[in-house]
């Protein structure tokens, strides 16, 4: 048109035929930011013309195959070097055209000489790692003896015994103010209302209202210096703030401790690709799935009924899971915790420093014992400990519970000693997926390494000795406690909640799904009527005596307990 050749009636044919469009030409680029970055007022939006593959030739650049096309043949290739003037002769491109080899103009070259001016003008390389920090001084031995102490004659869930040693470690001097405690809605829900007179709630601008519940002694406080993150219910923002504080140690050279803490069915099943992003940034913390198991929350319906989250965990490469079910067992996971992700630096940890720790924890109230002499430390870090021997004579049969299923099974161990006259062991498996990882392990060094005596599993060594069938039982899936089946050589079975949830008692829910403890005491008298072990009749007489099928007819479990 008469306009456009006037636009362009001062420019010669080269310059014409190098005319990029808007979206490439970055002269108008710059002139467009900089214009929007100078006025002030209103939003500025760019519209930015470009073209789909630009500067891959006239095969690539444009065309609705783009996304199809994976490789540049020879002539497209050389023809790409050209447009970018990159010194590489037709010769070595021709060796092989899927292989061209890299080109860099040198350190001296004006083109890099730019690129590092220009990168030192905006601050040096930002985000930069920096992972050579010193050990962080761990908190003092006395800070985890809450831990230890069980709960005497009161009841309180793994949450509370949870809350109450993160409180101690809040209050350690030396280490305290490295943690940060990531709640997105249930803060009274877990207890952890009482940080906010002290620690408060983070909020750059202060608190600017009157909270509904000022007059309350543990009231919503937020604070400039506040501690708690606290984002509302916005699960993908809480895992964006413990992954900027779990990198905090690289990306600011500050090691911190975050500690997020949910209701463990939406966290992996909700930002699981969160959390995977979390692992590629080597983010480290303490991940918190609490309302655990699949039948300790049934009031709140069937969304909450988590029975699935250590299976979505162990996909994770850098999330250690574990299931405890006392608090002085999630003393010593909770130390070995910082140990291994912010003490010293040592051959067996620098290998694996990057790693998030996932606890599940539950609102059921049970009674905590105290720690007991001579514990098996190793074993409930590995994944599994001998809890209780039995002391009667008779066909013997192994019990292997986790988290809240433990004091189900030690019920189970005595009704199967008094009514049946079975001796039954039970063992507390802190990490079914622990067990896995190091069978996996002990697979793999046996096969890169044949004609050598093969390690064995830590689990199949625990259990060596160990009499009769395994029955394994969790308040999960059965796919959870099945990972370490291939490793067990006994007869195994095992016991969990498939499906949905179910929305009644606790007691009603855990005999529907049949992972109770009269549900254990007919499991094992089945797999020991199996072996000839007791008669063959003594299942069917169990189910018909505990009434099995009948959900009214459950026992297992408490009532009450928000954490």
């Amino acid at each position: 048109t008469p306009q456009t050749k006037d636009l362009v009636a001062d420019l010669s044919d080269d310059a014409i035929w190098n005319l990029k469009r808007g979206g490439h030409d970055y002269r108008k680029v710059y002139a467009a930011y900089k214009a929007a970055t100078e006025f002030k007022g209103k939003p500025t939006v760019i519209l930015a013309k470009t073209v789909k593959g630009y500067g891959l030739g006239p095969h690539f650049e444009g065309r609705n195959a783009t996304h199809q096309m994976k490789k540049l043949t020879l002539d497209d290739l050389k023809e790409f070097r050209d447009y970018l003037r990159i010194p590489i002769s037709d010769a070595r491109l021709e060796e092989d055209p899927y292989r061209p080899p890299y080109y860099h103009p040198g350190p001296d070259a004006p083109e890099i000489a730019y690129l590092l001016e220009r990168r030192k003008a905006l601050g040096g390389s930002v985000p930069e790692r920096r992972s050579g920090q010193g050990a962080v001084e761990m908190p003092d031995a006395k800070t985890f003896d809450v831990a230890k102490r069980g709960s005497g004659k009161q009841q309180a869930a793994t949450t509370m015994a949870f809350v109450r040693l993160l409180k101690d470690l809040l209050r350690d001097k030396k280490f305290g103010h490295r943690i940060v405690p990531i709640v997105p809605d249930e803060s009274r829900t877990f207890g952890m209302d009482a940080f906010f007179p002290t620690a408060k709630i983070y909020n750059p601008g202060g608190q600017n209202y009157l909270s509904v519940d000022r007059d309350l002694v543990l009231a919503y406080k937020e604070s400039a210096q506040g501690q708690l993150i606290h984002p509302g219910i916005n699960e993908a923002g809480a895992v964006a703030a413990f992954t900027a504080a779990g990198t905090a140690y690289a990306t600011h050279g500050v090691p911190l401790v975050p500690v997020y803490v949910f209701y463990s069915m939406f966290g992996f099943q909700r930002t699981g690709d969160a959390f995977w992003a979390a692992a590629d940034q080597m983010t480290r913390g303490f991940i918190i799935g609490a309302t655990a198991g699949r039948t300790t929350l049934t009031g709140e319906g069937l969304q909450h009924a988590d029975g699935h989250s250590p299976l979505l965990a162990s996909t994770n490469p850098a999330v250690v899971t574990y299931d405890p079910a006392y608090g002085y067992e999630m003393g010593h996971i909770v130390r070995d915790g910082l140990e291994r992700m912010y003490g010293p630096a040592s051959e067996e940890n620098n290998a694996d420093r990057n790693l998030m720790y996932y606890l599940t924890v539950y609102n059921e109230p049970i009674t905590q014992p105290a720690e007991p002499e001579n514990l098996d430390v190793e074993g409930v870090l590995k994944g599994i400990y001998k809890l209780a021997a039995s002391t009667t004579e008779g066909p013997k049969s192994q019990i292997l519970a986790s988290g809240v299923s433990v004091p189900w099974a030690l019920e189970a161990q005595r009704i199967l000693a008094e009514d049946w006259g079975v001796s039954a062991d039970v063992w507390s498996v802190t990490s079914w997926n622990e067990l896995r990882r190091d069978g996996l392990a002990a697979e793999e060094e046996a096969f890169l390494n044949p004609g050598q005596d093969a390690r064995e599993p830590f689990v199949t060594r625990q259990l060596a000795g160990a009499q009769g069938p395994v029955i394994a039982v969790s308040d999960y899936m059965k796919a959870v406690p099945d990972q370490i089946r291939q490793f067990i050589p006994n007869d195994f079975a095992t016991l969990g909640a498939d499906g949905f949830g179910f929305s009644d008692t606790r007691a009603a829910a855990r005999r529907y799904f049949k992972n109770d403890t009269h549900s254990i005491v007919v499991k094992t008298l089945q797999l020991l009527a199996a072996r000839g072990a007791v008669q063959e009749g003594a299942p069917s007489y169990a189910m018909d005596r505990y009434k099995l099928l009948d959900v009214t007819a459950g026992t297992t479990g408490g009532a009450g307990g928000d954490s």
